[in-house]
């Protein structure tokens, strides 16, 4: 192979822990589609563990911009209670079926729609989860846009992972954990108490 032509990247994602750890799934090439990488995968997943005291079986995850499926799967995998996918594309959603499919399993449901309606539509029945992952694409203002429709969403004690071009500090939201990774900067927040936002 000529030594300035690149080997081409296969288009897939490996979980990392659980139940299914080292399996590959396959990812799609689509517009702002981007896996969260395996590094910042582990470390958020040692974060979420850690204040949770990997307490997995009673939890339900709401992966609101879904994309590959990596951190809702990485979820799943290490034995959420129910993962609930959301996702606006048809060939994304899928591929997540597919990949599902794959692993048998049991504990992911999947949603075409759009996230931001979704996230309303699921806080009006009633809706509440443990952890919500927002990894939308970015410079669409969407993270802004999203944020204020997860407090409704979460139970007392509820995490929002979210990844995002630039540090966040929004009101309302406690930075508990946060870090950076080549352009990529991920944080874990809380949503402070009504009185305090």
């Amino acid at each position: 192979m000529p030594a300035m032509q690149k080997k081409k990247v296969p288009n897939q994602v490996r979980i990392i822990g659980g139940d299914w750890k080292r399996t590959p799934l396959p990812v799609l090439e689509a517009l702002g589609l981007r896996p969260t990488p395996d590094r910042v995968r582990e470390t958020v997943f040692n974060w979420i563990n850690h204040l949770h005291d990997a307490a997995w079986s009673e939890t339900q995850v709401l992966d609101l911009f879904a994309g590959s499926g990596a951190l809702g799967f990485e979820a799943a995998s290490r034995g959420a209670a129910k993962v609930t996918m959301v996702d606006a594309n048809s060939a994304v959603v899928r591929q997540l079926e597919t990949n599902r499919e794959k692993l048998k399993a049991t504990n992911i449901a999947i949603q075409r729609g759009d996230a931001l309606a979704t996230a309303q539509s699921l806080a009006g029945r009633g809706a509440r989860f443990d952890l919500i992952f927002l990894d939308p694409p970015y410079q669409q203002g969407l993270l802004e846009r999203s944020l204020p429709l997860c407090r409704p969403l979460l139970k007392d004690g509820g995490l929002v992972y979210a990844e995002a071009e630039a540090p966040l500090a929004i009101e309302g939201w406690e930075v508990v954990r946060a870090d950076k990774a080549g352009m990529v900067y991920y944080h874990l927040l809380q949503a402070l108490p009504e009185n305090e936002a």
